[in-house]
């Protein structure tokens, strides 16, 4: 999983605190500026999340970045997918047809094996598991004070 998956969570924490704040929109500028991240690497960031449907810009003066939709409603495999796209983390590429096996018939392998199975499952939980956490819930769950120091920090020139 590539970096910009953190940088677009947080991103979408820091929104999200803005809009409480009533500070939103935010400018991508400020945003990269937030973590010392460059901006224009974070911008492709955003885009992806426009696309997805969960952040918008808003043109103008006082224009930027604001979530799409309330914090509790995107959730951190939505962020994933966004960045990542859709497909499995693991592919299996069924190797154990190929050298020693070879020459054995298709009816050997109509079944998953035990390595692609496993890593099924456990692509299922990892999912399961963004799925049900959502931007709201990280962003109630880091120390006190934060909302308030990133709000400050946002809205500063």
């Amino acid at each position: 999983m590539n970096e910009g998956v953190e940088w677009a969570a947080h991103v979408c924490v820091l929104l999200h605190w803005a809009e409480e704040g009533g500070d939103a929109p935010v400018p991508a500028t400020r945003l990269a500026a937030a973590y010392d991240l460059p901006t224009a690497y974070l911008v492709k960031q955003l885009q992806a999340l426009g696309r997805a449907g969960l952040t918008e810009s808003v043109p103008g003066r006082r224009g930027g970045v604001r979530l799409a939709r309330p914090a509790a409603r995107i959730t951190l495999m939505d962020v994933v997918a966004a960045i990542e796209g859709p497909d499995d983390a693991f592919a299996c590429t069924e190797i154990r047809r190929q050298g020693m096996n070879a020459e054995r018939p298709a009816r050997d392998f109509a079944q998953p094996c035990g390595v692609a199975h496993a890593m099924r499952e456990a692509e299922l939980a990892w999912r399961r598991a963004l799925a049900a956490t959502s931007i709201a819930d990280l962003a109630g769950s880091t120390p006190a004070g934060r909302a308030a120091d990133a709000r400050r920090f946002l809205a500063a020139p």
